[in-house]
């Protein structure tokens, strides 16, 4: 499931992405290709975490980078690696938005729970 958000650059400009919610992807928030973190200029957190993904083994980079969903925005850690194909969306994001489905419209939406 592809789902459109925003990643907002230290210098706060916007990009509209797709990225793919990955409920595998259990252990944290947003993961990118390292390509893709030059032009957005985040602050690194950390480097070399290993983690085991779909394909084994791998070493993440860690960022504090900022996303829109639902026009709110989230400052969170994202994880930046190497030969990622999509831009990823973790089930962490499950605890604070709401997943949508209207099946029959064909409509997926993330919509941010309100606060009790």
């Amino acid at each position: 499931m592809f789902f459109e958000i925003k990643l907002i650059a230290a210098n706060g400009e916007c990009f509209a992405v797709e990225a793919l919610l990955d409920t595998g992807f259990t252990t944290g928030w947003l993961a990118l290709n390292a390509q893709d973190i030059e032009a957005l200029q985040w602050s690194a957190i950390a480097y070399e975490i290993d983690m085991t993904t779909a394909r084994g083994n791998e070493l993440f980079d860690l960022y504090a980078g900022t996303v829109m969903i639902d026009n709110q925005e989230f400052t969170i850690p994202v994880h930046v690696g190497e030969g990622l194909p999509d831009i990823l969306i973790g089930s962490q994001w499950l605890d604070s938005i709401e997943l949508i489905v209207k099946k029959r419209k064909g409509i997926l939406t993330l919509e941010v729970l309100e606060r009790e």
